[in-house]
């Protein structure tokens, strides 16, 4: 049988460490040491001599086989990253809660053509996705041209007084067509970014850079990185793994004990199950601590040492959730985790049975401590049926939503050709539009969520997120409304707080004064 010619991943990802530890090899030994020594051990003492090196890779090697990795989290990198797809950061990079990432955005930033992850396919195929790729950046462009009369009427609406002549209020609306033209985009477009990590996380990547869904592309990218860290310092990788092939991954080694002809046919039945339960929502409630207000009071007065008949469940929770008593709700600053009193948020537990699109969740997942399961994209699509969100800007503007669904439509059909084609699912991925839904459980405590819901129920969010974080909330404020009714946007807060001007936003301002609405009135277009 004929041996079919196939190109490689390219363009190649670009991968620069920024900024290290000065020793990182040497500061993991010592702060080893120092558990077990009656003074502090410096990274400069365990490497004066032969003998001191000599010990110093001896605890190293014990204490990573022994699973003591607190060691190598101290040394921190940061990394940038430019040329690598919006499917590697959404599917590796920010899968887990132990980074810091600052990227560019497509909400705000226009996609130029030509900024793009091609994987390596049979030859005859490659034309074939650039053709695909291209007609999404060019129907990207002419939904932004659609869409601007109906975000124009809409943003005079909201701002009456503004002149729509002036720069920066034509750019606000070019950004609100940009954040929505942007579904059509793949999720093989480039993005540039910021990564920092630690080096118990790098040591992580490197074991599992090749599991699903671009083993590829990761693979690539990690071994950029670790290089970059060798180079930086040689000893630092010395007892580090070998990577997983991804035959060894736990979730390729339970598909693979079904067979091909049944694995492939679960998609539908999967996806059909899956959006019977959702019902209505986009965001379901699903689990959720049945005594969620009774210990959530009760953990508020073992706070204080304050006995139950001096402080009823009521007043407990006021006095924890209440912004206008609770001050840290308005400060610029996150400082729940380390107030005592707002601690006792982490005991009120929510699961919710999520599906929204990849440009979404793509943000969805930057709230890294309400953490979800999210899958192998490939067991969720049906080549033969296009699946994707309709963002309710294009369902209102006619002309976009008939070009919108002709568009999609016409990708499907194409990502069906390649894979029949003999394509891997895995190459073919990359054409899937920022508009495909993601389904997934997430779960998270009372304290992240209301972080999360505050600052997304702010009008200036992502419209998905918001939809789903007002959902979210109203869903809770039904079991348990002595908890609900303390939720809000940003700029409620700020005025229950009594802080002035409500609206934190400046020139940013929605429009609309959200401060003066109940959540369950909360209703936007752009």
């Amino acid at each position: 049988m004929p041996t079919i010619a196939r190109t490689s991943l390219n363009p190649e990802p670009i991968v620069r460490l920024e900024n290290a530890f000065q020793k990182p090899y040497d500061n993991a030994v010592a702060t080893a040491r120092t558990c077990y020594s009656s003074k502090l051990i410096y990274a400069q003492d365990v490497s004066v001599d032969d003998q001191t090196r000599q010990r110093r890779d001896a605890i190293a090697q014990s204490t990573y086989k022994a699973g003591h990795h607190t060691t190598i989290q101290h040394s921190t990198f940061q990394f940038t990253l430019d040329k690598v797809s919006r499917q590697f950061i959404w599917s590796f990079l920010h899968s887990h809660p132990f980074y810091n990432s600052e990227q560019v955005s497509q909400r705000y930033v226009e996609v130029k053509a030509g900024n793009y992850t091609v994987p390596g396919l049979q030859e005859d195929h490659v034309e074939i996705y650039h053709q695909a790729v291209n007609g999404l950046m060019a129907a990207y462009h002419k939904l932004c041209q659609l869409l601007e009369p109906t975000v124009r009427q809409e943003y005079k609406r909201l701002f009456p007084v503004r002149s729509l002549e002036e720069k920066r209020w034509q750019n606000a609306i070019k950004k609100r067509c940009q954040e929505v033209a942007r579904y059509i985009l793949p999720v093989a477009t480039h993005a540039h970014l910021y990564h920092t990590i630690s080096g118990l996380t790098l040591h992580r990547y490197h074991r599992l850079a090749e599991q699903f869904d671009v083993p590829e592309e990761q693979k690539k990218v990690v071994g950029k990185m670790v290089a970059a860290v060798q180079e930086w310092d040689p000893d630092f990788f010395k007892f580090v793994e070998d990577p997983l092939p991804l035959e060894q991954t736990l979730e390729y080694q339970i598909l693979q004990q079904f067979d091909e002809p049944k694995r492939s046919s679960w998609s539908k039945p999967f996806i059909q199950e899956f959006d019977r339960s959702l019902g209505n929502y986009s965001s379901r409630l699903v689990d959720y601590k049945a005594n969620t207000e009774s210990v959530l009071a009760q953990s508020v007065r073992s706070v204080l040492g304050i006995p139950s008949h001096e402080m009823s469940d009521a007043e407990a929770i006021d006095a924890v959730l209440n912004p206008a008593k609770n001050h840290y709700f308005s400060e610029s600053l996150n400082l729940t985790s380390m107030g005592k009193l707002t601690r006792t948020l982490v005991h009120p537990h929510f699961t919710f049975q999520k599906k929204i699109s990849h440009a979404a969740d793509s943000q969805d997942q930057r709230h890294r401590m309400t953490p979800a399961s999210r899958p192998v994209l490939a067991q969720q699509i049906q080549w033969d049926t296009a699946d994707y969100i309709i963002p309710v800007l294009i369902e209102q503007t006619p002309e976009a939503l008939v070009f919108y669904h002709q568009t999609l439509q016409e990708l499907w059909k194409t990502m069906a050709y390649l894979v029949n084609s003999g394509e891997k699912e895995s190459d073919v991925l990359y054409l899937l539009p920022n508009a495909f839904p993601i389904r997934f459980e997430e779960s998270g405590d009372l304290l992240n969520f209301h972080h999360k819901w505050t600052h997304r129920l702010c009008y200036t969010a992502q419209e998905e997120i918001w939809k789903t974080s007002q959902e979210e909330v109203l869903q809770v404020s039904k079991h348990f409304p002595h908890v609900g009714k303390y939720f809000g946007a940003p700029c409620w807060m700020r005025k229950q707080a009594g802080i002035k001007p409500f609206c934190p936003e400046g020139d940013r301002f929605c429009g609309v004064t959200v401060w003066n609405l109940p959540v369950q009135s909360y209703k936007r277009l752009i």
